[in-house]
């Protein structure tokens, strides 16, 4: 399952990210996160830890690096 998941990122890293330039505030990028955190902690943690990186990816938060736990 998470290969699937992992295969919907890169499609969107490939095709829609670089129409909408660099405006992630965290590294890695939000996308590269998911990739890493689905690789490690499968489907359903990868999932989780994914959408609340996307929920802390705002233009409150003030970034910086943010490895996969």
């Amino acid at each position: 399952m998470s290969r699937i998941i992992i295969g919907f990122i890169k499609l969107y890293q490939y095709c829609l990210s670089p129409f909408f330039g660099p405006s992630c505030r965290f590294s890695p990028s939000c996308s590269n996160y998911a990739c890493e955190a689905l690789t490690r902690h499968g489907a359903l943690r990868g999932t989780f830890l994914s959408v609340l990186r996307i929920l802390r990816c705002n233009p409150w938060s003030r970034g910086g690096y943010d490895p996969v736990p």
